[in-house]
């Protein structure tokens, strides 16, 4: 969801005591990346501008889903006064979700805390019946499952939602992104610049950025046909082929073909082959060191500079600067 004013107003709040409810078979990367951040935030700017802390509803360790065993600081009924709270979810959150959860979760909305989710933790908000009439993100394998399950809650395939006093992010690094947005919102851009830099992290990225879902994921086992011509695209990124080639290979007229692609993938034919190619240049840019002129043929445009223009209007950045991000995190000490 974009900023608007729906995301203003008296619901609005600079955080500064978060905690972080861990769900057995949790994300440690989601939580790490949402944790990560605000320790920088207080490093470079020499105060203590956020404090967290883990808990869990008894107190005791809860496992990670990679295996590490996470003792808390603190159970949930002695928990100390905080501003927002993150539900921390990984596989398999639909088992992990009880009676005694969600109605602590409620107790603390009725208090007037601010929620979040971490990858899969919307679940638990959206069990809690607690992101009624509120858009959010969650991790792309409980995209449908909960378009089914909670219809009072507007579900976005976008990395992070920031609705009035909801917070939610999907899985792998988009926690980062999120708390840097409420960063900035605190305490300003420089700060989150600095952030940024010291995490040799270029490419931070806002609330229009969206999880790339697998096709099968989005199709089902529905449209077969649509899933051969995605691959048939994948398959010819250096000599697109025609919307009427395209058509023919399915064996419909193309107004039918772009009423496929805009029922299922919600974009015209077109639109989508060039999202690809981009894809594809975004991937040769940062692993290989292919000139920028020819990662353009290989991707099929007709010239750098309508390249160049496509990928800036896409990605927000030009070629250019993307090849200068692959040398800087190849040359950073981090890596």
């Amino acid at each position: 969801m974009a900023i608007d004013d729906k995301q203003h107003g008296p619901h609005e709040r600079v955080l500064e005591s978060v905690g972080f409810l861990l769900i057995n078979n949790f994300s440690l990367m989601a939580m790490s990346c949402a944790v990560e951040p605000l320790r920088l935030a207080n490093q470079l700017s020499g105060q203590e501008l956020y404090r967290w802390h883990t808990l869990t509803l008894d107190g005791r360790p809860v496992w990670a889903s990679n295996g590490l065993q996470i003792s808390p600081n603190t159970s949930a009924s002695n928990a100390p006064a905080m501003d927002a709270l993150f539900v921390c979810g990984g596989k398999g959150i639909e088992r992990s979700c009880t009676a005694e959860q969600a109605s602590w979760l409620k107790s603390q909305a009725e208090q007037g805390l601010h929620l979040g989710g971490l990858c899969s933790g919307s679940w638990a908000l959206a069990a809690a019946g607690l992101l009624d009439g509120y858009d959010c993100s969650v991790d792309w394998p409980y995209l449908m499952d909960m378009q089914e399950g909670f219809p009072g809650v507007t579900l976005s395939a976008q990395l992070f939602v920031i609705d009035r006093d909801r917070y939610t992010a999907s899985g792998g690094t988009a926690p980062l992104d999120m708390m840097l947005r409420l960063i900035g919102t605190g305490h300003g851009t420089e700060l989150v610049a600095q952030i940024c830099e010291t995490l040799a992290f270029d490419h931070r990225r806002n609330e229009q950025g969206h999880q790339r879902l697998p096709l099968q994921h989005i199709l089902g086992h529905a449209q077969p046909k649509l899933q051969e011509v995605v691959a048939l695209m994948e398959s010819n990124l250096r000599e697109p082929l025609s919307l009427d080639e395209l058509a023919n290979y399915l064996s419909v007229s193309r107004r039918q073909l772009e009423r496929l692609f805009l029922k299922y993938l919600y974009s015209t034919p077109m639109r989508y082959y060039q999202k690809l190619r981009l894809i594809r240049a975004r991937q040769l840019l940062r692993q290989t060191a292919l000139p920028v002129t020819q990662v353009a043929t290989e991707c099929g445009f007709i010239s750098t500079q309508h390249f160049s223009k496509r990928y800036r209007e896409h990605y927000g950045v030009p070629p250019k600067d993307e090849r200068a991000h692959r040398r800087r995190m190849s040359s950073s000490p981090l890596h």
